[in-house]
């Protein structure tokens, strides 16, 4: 038996339309996705070209891009709705959408409207290659250099934790071109480069290790080197020296997919750990019906939904223009928080079932794990909120 938990309907935030598209992602994610999950994340599969055909043929690529350009030309509140119901069957699926929406910014309109509807159909996903093993929370001091030679730019250095780059059609990289003028201006002379690359293949000068994860499976995710790896001039997006910037845009969406997925994953702890309690027996009665058991549920089913309404409330912010960067740090921080301990509590109420594989309480809390880390770790989260409420610290850090 497979339980769902709907959620209440708050005034003004889901509309007709906007029910009738969770009702279609939460479809999509129980029959297509669920099944799918529960074969191959216990041995490591990756996600079939089937799964990653039938999600563009809905068009959850192209939720954010415009309909000029083929896309649905829809909003964050909409992108992190349908991020939820996938990420409660699968969180690795609920972040393939981000490979088709997550596009950075700075094309021209040119680049726009000769790629935008490939990325909307699905044929031409990417994947970021921007951490490097000194350079994670601390972008600026990317080291990864990209030098002029000629009509070319040479790129030597090293990415870490690039997700999906071995079946990404493109990789956006971020290289350093310029060293920074001085200590306070770190963040200069960083770049940002399309690369086209074949799927399931690296182009010549570029080479990949994958990384042996403990979860977030489905897909691979990769240390890439690159050795004297040319690119031509074209390749360069934006303006020379502020890719900085091109990595902070768009960071109040990513935070709130980020909270989406987290949200995803304790609901599908909630909705297992409550069908397993009505189906369980010990001493003679369903394990509901032990009060412990009840108001463990009771508490993990109200964190979820307090998490969904200030996701609600952020997203309606993001999509009428207001900025909420400190809204959205403290919803990622939040639901990410959140999601580990209501997927721990989930686990728990399976007991000893709950630490197999054959159920899918250990996968949603793998996963929720990551979400304190990825998109700015929970750490960073709560500097940023403090910086904002009571200004930076004398000393500078």
């Amino acid at each position: 038996m497979t339980i769902t938990t709907e959620a209440p309907i708050p005034q003004g935030y889901l509309t007709k339309d906007r029910l009738e598209l969770q009702s279609l992602a939460r479809d999509f994610a129980m029959k297509e996705v669920l099944p799918i999950a529960n074969e191959l994340d216990p041995v490591g599969g990756l996600i079939p070209d089937e799964l990653r055909e039938k999600m563009a043929e809905v068009g959850f690529f192209g939720i954010l891009i415009p309909e000029e350009y083929g896309g649905l030309g829809l909003g964050a509140f909409e992108y992190c709705m349908i991020a939820e119901e996938l990420s409660r069957a699968w969180m690795s699926v609920g972040s393939l959408m981000a490979r088709g929406n997550g596009l950075v910014g700075g094309f021209t309109g040119v680049q726009m409207k000769e790629l935008l509807p490939r990325v909307a159909s699905g044929e031409y996903l990417g994947a970021f290659a921007l951490s490097e093993s000194t350079a994670g929370s601390d972008v600026a001091n990317i080291s990864c250099r990209a030098v002029r030679d000629g009509d070319d730019w040479v790129v030597n250095g090293s990415k870490m934790w690039c997700t999906f780059a071995d079946q990404a059609d493109y990789l956006i990289l971020f290289a350093r071109t310029a060293p920074p003028p001085d200590p306070e201006h770190r963040h200069l002379g960083i770049n940002v480069f399309l690369i086209d690359k074949e799927r399931g293949t690296f182009p010549d000068g570029i080479s990949g290790t994958p990384l042996r994860k403990i979860g977030y499976r489905g897909w691979k995710t990769w240390e890439l080197a690159f050795d004297s790896f040319r690119l031509p001039a074209s390749a360069l997006i934006g303006e020379e020296g502020r890719g900085f910037y091109a990595a902070m845009t768009k960071l109040e969406t990513a935070r709130a997919h980020t909270a989406a997925r987290s949200i995803g994953l304790a609901r599908g702890a909630l909705e297992d750990a409550i069908s397993y309690a009505l189906s369980r027996e010990q001493f003679g009665h369903p394990i509901s019906d032990f009060q412990a058991l009840r108001f463990k549920i009771a508490d993990m089913a109200t964190r979820v939904e307090t998490s969904r309404q200030m996701m609600y409330h952020v997203c309606t912010q993001i999509d009428t223009g207001r900025r909420c960067d400190l809204e959205a740090s403290m919803i990622k921080y939040a639901a990410s928080e959140m999601s580990e301990w209501v997927t721990s509590e989930g686990l728990q109420i399976h007991g000893g079932a709950g630490y197999t594989s054959e159920y899918a309480a250990e996968r949603y809390w793998r996963d929720a794990r990551l979400t304190r880390i990825f998109e700015g770790t929970s750490e960073i989260q709560l500097k940023l909120i403090s910086d904002r409420l009571l200004g930076k610290p004398s000393r500078g850090d």
